[in-house]
């Protein structure tokens, strides 16, 4: 149920955490007079965007384009984090930004989040290269993680169009740690698999958000997607997961994930074929959609064992 009045009595903080030399910016949005508390929600966002404009979007008319909101007032307390080489994190070092450096940043974003909030395992939700990074870092930190989600999420890369296509531009990635994007660029994410998903006024509001922070991304994430898959093994991701797939997102085949999904240990799993949607789910007409899926995965009831 979308709690709209309560929107606006969302708060927001800035926080920061260190990796070594690197600063780490994060995000946080809860409700402080929310009757029910339901646990902490990371998102982790992709290889072309920061944190705050993915997961904390203001569109005009459209209520809870801000994902933060909407997880907030059902009683989460929600985090992001800008990944190194993004947003307001530092982007000193002389390196790509690849997937195992983002499973880092989150490893230092959990730890500063757990310490801070005197918080167990939190649910993790990454989108794109994002999921890539939850899962590397669910892997790694299992203990820390209660739930976890992959959004258009890539296994193998087999059968996926948009890798295929991304490929032809290896040896340009590879020449450099970081691209140029701008608001064409952003716009030709919506464009590639089917643009009658998502309205105008979102693409305009995402893209100046983006670009407001970076003018430039890292190729790390490119590069790992291109020529490195598969990055993950899915028996050693042992904790609740669900699995997100787009209508139209090109960028996982259907039978890729589908062998990825069977071979994941929990029981406590769920593949779920989102209709309508394309790539970007938060920035979908279905948007809401998505939420309410996700919602639901992250406070399902807990099996009972005799």
């Amino acid at each position: 149920m979308i709690n709209a009045h309560l929107e606006s009595a969302v708060v927001g903080e800035e926080h920061w955490t260190e990796k070594g030399d690197v600063k780490l910016f994060m995000w946080n949005k809860f409700l402080p007079d929310a009757t029910e508390k339901k646990g902490t929600i990371l998102f982790v966002h992709g290889s072309s965007m920061a944190s705050q404009p993915t997961f904390d979007l203001h569109v005009d008319g459209r209520p809870f384009s801000s994902a933060m909101n909407y997880f907030s007032t059902l009683g989460y307390d929600t985090w992001c984090v800008d990944m190194e080489g993004y947003g307001r994190s530092s982007k000193h070092r002389d390196i790509t930004c690849d997937i195992a450096n983002g499973a880092d940043d989150l490893a230092a974003a959990s730890a500063y989040i757990q310490n801070y909030r005197h918080c167990g395992p939190m649910h993790v939700y990454g989108i794109s290269s994002g999921a890539l990074r939850a899962a590397t870092f669910a892997e790694r930190h299992p203990e820390r993680v209660a739930r976890l989600a992959l959004d258009a999420f890539v296994w193998t890369g087999e059968g996926s169009p948009t890798l295929a296509d991304r490929t032809k531009k290896l040896p340009q990635f590879l020449e450099s740690n970081r691209r140029p994007i701008d608001y064409a660029f952003v716009q030709s994410i919506f464009n590639r698999d089917h643009p009658d998903c998502v309205e105008p006024k979102v693409v305009d509001a995402f893209a100046e958000a983006i670009c407001a922070l970076d003018d430039s991304m890292p190729n790390g994430t490119y590069i790992d997607m291109c020529s490195r898959l598969p990055l993950v093994d899915p028996e050693k991701i042992t904790v609740p997961t669900i699995v997100l797939r787009g209508q139209y997102d090109g960028i996982a085949g259907v039978p890729d994930l589908l062998k990825f999904f069977e071979k994941l240990p929990n029981p406590d799993k769920q593949f779920t074929f989102m209709e309508g949607i394309s790539h970007a789910s938060f920035q979908q007409k279905n948007y809401l959609m998505v939420y309410d899926i996700l919602s639901a995965f992250l406070g399902r009831t807990a099996p009972i064992y005799r």
